[in-house]
């Protein structure tokens, strides 16, 4: 079992930059595989950033690849997404996912939420334009 608290949401103007953390409490952080998702008004959620339970390997959505970074910190129980040269496009609630693997690799990673055990309960990202 793990919670998992989304931080560091807010309201910028398009161009500017912006560092999600997600919290995650637990007996073995660094045996997750860690996920970033997104859902906008009116869609459904969509993948935006995974990484492996090492930090060793990461997966990106096309619409944020190079914009957006995901780095942990397995000492400190935490993921985070660095945002930058945010979009309009980009808002959206951001969801931090825990996926408890089972016979995964070192540098495994998972683009669907489906495959994910535990969520936040989001943080909301305003971007205007």
């Amino acid at each position: 079992q793990v919670q998992l608290v989304e931080s560091g949401g807010g309201l910028v103007q398009a161009g500017e930059s912006l560092r999600l953390s997600c919290a995650a409490s637990g007996r073995t952080f660094g045996s997750y595989v860690m996920g970033w998702f997104r859902q906008a008004p009116g869609k459904e959620r969509e993948f935006v950033a995974a990484i492996s339970k090492s930090g060793g390997s990461t997966n990106y959505a096309d619409s944020v690849k190079g914009r957006f970074t995901i780095t942990r910190d397995n000492a400190k129980n935490t993921v985070y997404l660095q945002m930058s040269s945010l979009k309009p496009e980009d808002t959206a609630i951001y969801y931090c996912a825990a996926d408890e693997p089972v016979f995964y690799s070192d540098r495994y990673t998972s683009r669907y939420s489906y495959e994910y055990d535990y969520w936040g309960q989001g943080t909301q990202v305003t971007v205007s334009s």
